[in-house]
């Protein structure tokens, strides 16, 4: 069983019992905050027999004094027949009232402890902390897995909404789970008998009655180099039996001092043992160090955080389960689709695939790509790989590269398709290298590699097209994955721009958030998923605006026979889109004042104008913009310029294409001005990169040179979380 079945269904099984356990124990972390707040201070120098002098003048009858883990300094004694036990102050042995254990009901601890089933409770409460460690154990490797190393643990955390909130939850306190499951079970062992803290019997000690009056000594010289801040308990003399003796527990030991003289008889260092169980109680239930407790608090209370964000990651990942429908027997397929995928969204894509190629006549079957392997009826293979984590298979197919290296190679061809997120350093990375693998060991290929970027089922489906050329039959790669409800948006505004040809026009259109919400919080950089009509499938386009702005602004160009851009470009103000928001905080600003370099080319500007247009705090924005014709396509221009007027933008820097003296292209302006580029990112500038993949590809070719000066490229500002790339 793998690590993450392993932390799945311990997460499922004991989780509602730790859930109990963290409730329980962030509610008695109330205590040792609350006592420590209240309990008057000893002073550091004060002696034990200096306390005792105090105590016995203002308590009659005191029989025992304790120092709880708070500090505070409680007196037992009796009236008469009556216990009484009362807080005292040290300073003066003054009473200040009666002491209170809890400001909780008792019934909590027991709930907490044992689950109040008694012993039975208090094994399966250790049970619970063993299980506890174990699921913090799988957590950590999961988390360094996710994350791509211990190196980016602290990097942004990517993925739903669920995830991000296990991911930082379990960042946060994982460290602090381990170690309470652990000293739960240290605590465990003593309480359950499974280790003696102390095997040593008390020594045969008493006090040695003087000749004459026998009266007790009025100074205790053996208690005078006892300091009150190590002290635990100290238990008076019984006044009914002249042999009987002070008897003294501190955190160095345990002593039995004569009563008449005043002198040590007998002492007991503290056993390894019970150091460890007090050291144990003490990191657990953060008695003696309210910090921590408050620290502990947090913790327990997240635990409710921690297991519901998992339920739901379970739920999802349940709901997206590969269903392959229409699958035929290996033994007869003449196709093999083999997917691996971490969060099951893979999957969606291998079902639109499979369909596809059925619908050609063709037997297929659909597989993990752990089962890799042919038959004699195999002519095709296609493998549906996603990355995870920094360039790692998904856990079920963490062993199917070792699987291909043993397997013969056949003539059969293998073509791969990746699926990864180009903010991520490693993009596609596990593809790639499956793709290096099978073409090392001989294996043919269809088509060359393909990587899908987000998802896009426009990139899909051109590699569909693609792939039915190759194949000599027409094949229609219409993905429809499950989409999030949808609102309806009313354009209000729209600006028109009128390229060098009918089918290049150009708006920058503007839509109305629904009256009664439905999209939640969304920011510039965010993508706006329209259905257009007669359709099911989503085309994305990055927003220009956030919801502080009030409205939803895009920046559509005419793609040549696009169904969904012919539909915007022919909206009329008052008519309406069917849309719905998908977060991309891959590509978000994060919040700093560092430097911010943009650059963008064509309608990419839309989500650059965007993260302007919020810099109320005038963050340094450096905008590099490329277009073909100033008077057809600078787009967001009159904003721009206003922006940069008021300070918004810090500098400006336009290229155009397709006019003498134009500039060229934005790659061309950023080599231009090698210089200021390096100083702007040498102030640990952040880069945000949107247009066509080829103007990517030049900017990154061209920021390598730029930047080599200061023994730094792209990878390694995107290993840094520096450079994200928003492509189309």
């Amino acid at each position: 069983m793998g690590w993450k079945a392993i932390h799945r269904w311990l997460g499922l099984t004991v989780g509602a019992v730790a859930v109990l356990l963290g409730i329980t124990g962030a509610l008695l972390a109330v205590d040792p905050v609350a006592q420590a707040w209240s309990a008057p201070p000893a002073a550091t120098d004060l002696s034990v027999a200096a306390l005792v002098e105090r105590v016995t003048r203002t308590v009659p009858g005191a029989e025992e004094i304790r120092r709880q883990p708070s500090g505070a300094i409680v007196v037992f004694s009796f009236a008469g027949d009556q216990p009484q036990a009362s807080a005292v102050d040290p300073a003066d042995g003054r009473v200040l009232g009666a002491w209170q254990p809890s400001v909780l009901p008792r019934w909590v601890k027991v709930l907490h402890r044992s689950l109040l089933l008694g012993d039975a409770g208090r094994w399966g409460a250790a049970g619970t902390a063993a299980a506890m460690a174990l699921l913090c154990a799988s957590a950590l490797v999961l988390l360094v897995r996710r994350m791509g190393g211990w190196k980016r643990l602290a990097a942004r955390v990517r993925g739903t909404l669920a995830q991000r909130i296990h991911v930082v939850a379990g960042r946060v306190v994982i460290a602090v789970l381990c170690l309470t499951s652990l000293t739960a079970l240290t605590m465990s062992a003593s309480t359950l008998g499974w280790v003696a803290l102390d095997s040593r019997a008390e020594p045969e000690v008493v006090s040695q009655v003087p000749a004459g009056t026998g009266t007790p000594a009025t100074g205790l010289a053996a208690l005078e180099g006892l300091a009150v801040q190590d002290l635990r308990t100290l238990s008076f003399p019984a006044s009914a039996d002249p042999e009987d003796t002070w008897k003294v527990t501190t955190a160095q030991g345990r002593g039995w001092v004569d009563r008449y003289s005043g002198q040590m008889l007998a002492w007991q260092d503290t056993t390894v043992a019970q150091r460890v169980d007090h050291l144990a109680r003490v990191l657990h239930t953060g008695e003696a160090a309210w910090p921590w407790a408050a620290v502990l608090g947090l913790a327990g209370a997240s635990v409710l955080v921690f297991w519901l964000s998992g339920v739901v990651i379970w739920w999802q990942a349940r709901w997206q389960a590969p269903r392959i429908t229409g699958n035929a027997p290996l033994a007869q397929a003449d196709v093999l689709l083999f997917v691996a995928s971490e969060g099951g969204s893979t999957w969606g894509f291998a079902q639109t695939l499979h369909d596809a190629l059925r619908q050609r006549g063709h037997r297929v079957h659909a597989s993990g790509l752990e089962n890799f392997c042919t038959t004699t009826a195999t002519r095709q293979v296609f493998v549906l790989a996603a990355t995870y984590g920094e360039g790692q298979a998904p856990a079920h197919a963490s062993h199917a590269l070792d699987r291909i290296a043993t397997l013969p190679s056949a003539r059969v061809p293998v073509t791969v398709l990746g699926f990864g997120d180009r903010q991520f350093p490693a993009f596609c990375a596990y593809a790639q290298a499956l793709d290096q693998a099978l073409r090392a060991r001989g294996w043919p290929s269809l088509l060359p590699l393909e990587c899908i970027h987000q998802q896009s089922g426009q990139q899909f489906a051109r590699w569909g097209a693609a792939l039915g050329q190759a194949l000599g039959e027409p094949l229609a790669l219409e993905h429809v994955p499950r989409l999030p409800p949808t609102v309806a948006l009313a354009l209000v505004a729209r600006q028109d721009y009128a390229g060098a040809a009918p089918d290049q026009a150009t708006a920058v259109l503007r839509f109305a958030p629904p009256a009664g919400g439905g999209l939640g919080r969304f920011a510039a950089g965010d993508l706006l998923g329209i259905v257009p009509p007669g359709s099911a499938v989503p085309r994305y386009y990055s927003l220009a605006s956030g919801a502080e702005d009030g409205f939803l602004e895009l920046c559509v160009r005419q793609m040549p026979g696009g169904r969904c851009s012919t539909h915007l470009l022919g909206l009329p103000v008052g008519g309406s889109i069917t849309a719905f928001v998908r977060h991309n905080p891959g590509f978000a600003l994060p919040r700093s004042r560092r430097p911010v370099l943009l650059v963008g080319a064509g309608t990419g500007v839309a989500p650059l104008a965007g993260f302007i247009r919020r810099n109320d705090r005038r963050r340094p924005m450096h905008l590099f913009f490329g277009g073909r014709d100033p008077a057809r396509d600078f787009y967001f221009g009159p904003e721009i310029q206003g922006w940069l007027a008021d300070g918004r933008l810090a500098s400006l820097q336009t290229v155009f294409s397709r006019v003498p003296e134009g500039g060229g292209y934005v790659q061309d302006a950023l080599r231009r001005d090698a210089e200021r580029v390096r100083g702007i990112v040498a102030k640990g500038a952040v880069v945000r990169v949107c247009g066509s993949r080829a103007m990517a590809r030049g900017v990154a070719e061209a920021l390598d040179a730029v930047l080599a000066p200061l023994q730094l490229s792209v990878a390694e500002l995107k290993a840094q979380e520096r450079y994200a790339e928003d492509i189309f």
